[in-house]
């Protein structure tokens, strides 16, 4: 039986792929990659070649970008599918390097259910990896939660006004991919008076990697995955929130 394995490899930084990461990686006949249709090496390329050579990495174009034509993202996927397809079926293991967690906003979920309806019978797996929102937190200094808090996290893809809705809630409120949006983004930390304690920050752990204030957000756009954590009002001390 073949076995197809989302594995999690982290926001960028090669050093924060998991142990397990690693070794399911060296451990798969095939590594596969997405990549957009320009053919560009990826985030994730990038970070599986610090641990496997390149003759054992597949491209394969995953259209991530398209939104718009809905065609044509279909047909993307589907021909995406037959391809990893193929590979499981001349290969015992096949691994899927994405960014960040295989189970959070990731293009593997869409994968694994194609697979399951073209090459019935793939065991399905996943190894975590770490979340963009983790790393950022780790180089800010931020606290993603405490005691009793919720934490909110929302792909700003959704629009704006579905960030400003969780803003106005309680707790952290997390925002990914909210790059092309960054002026509503500051404008809707500004209405529901979270700009303070607010960082975001993109490319991290590369070299061109930016953490910054929230309160520097200005009118132009910024990288598409860039991450936003505004942290839950926090008041009473030590453990206030317990």
């Amino acid at each position: 039986m073949s076995r197809l394995i989302g594995v999690g490899v982290g926001p960028g930084d090669p050093e924060l792929v998991t142990v397990k990461g690693v070794r399911v990686l060296r451990e798969a006949d095939v590594v596969v990659v997405p990549v957009m249709d320009t053919l560009e090496r990826g985030r994730a390329e990038a970070t599986v070649l610090h641990y496997v050579g390149e003759e054992k990495v597949v491209r394969i174009v995953f259209a991530l970008n398209e939104r718009t034509d809905r065609a044509r993202r279909e047909a993307a996927w589907d021909a995406a599918g037959e391809r990893v397809a193929e590979l499981l079926r001349s290969h015992e293991t096949v691994a899927f390097a994405t960014i960040g967690d295989p189970n959070v906003y990731s293009t593997f979920t869409y994968l694994a259910q194609t697979i399951g309806d073209v090459v019935p019978g793939t065991a399905v797996e996943t190894v975590p990896g770490i979340t963009a929102m983790q790393d950022l937190a780790a180089r800010s200094g931020a606290v993603l939660t405490e005691g009793t808090e919720p934490l909110t996290l929302v792909p700003v893809t959704a629009g704006a006004a579905v960030l400003k809705d969780a803003l106005e809630g309680p707790g952290t409120v997390v925002a990914y991919k909210f790059g092309r949006l960054a002026a509503e983004v500051a404008t809707a930390l500004r209405k529901t008076g979270r700009t303070e304690g607010a960082v975001w920050g993109s490319a991290l752990g590369l070299p061109e990697e930016s953490i910054r204030s929230a309160a520097e957000l200005g009118e132009g756009p910024l990288p598409y995955l860039s991450t936003l954590i505004a942290p839950a009002p926090r008041g009473g001390g030590r453990g206030g929130k317990l």
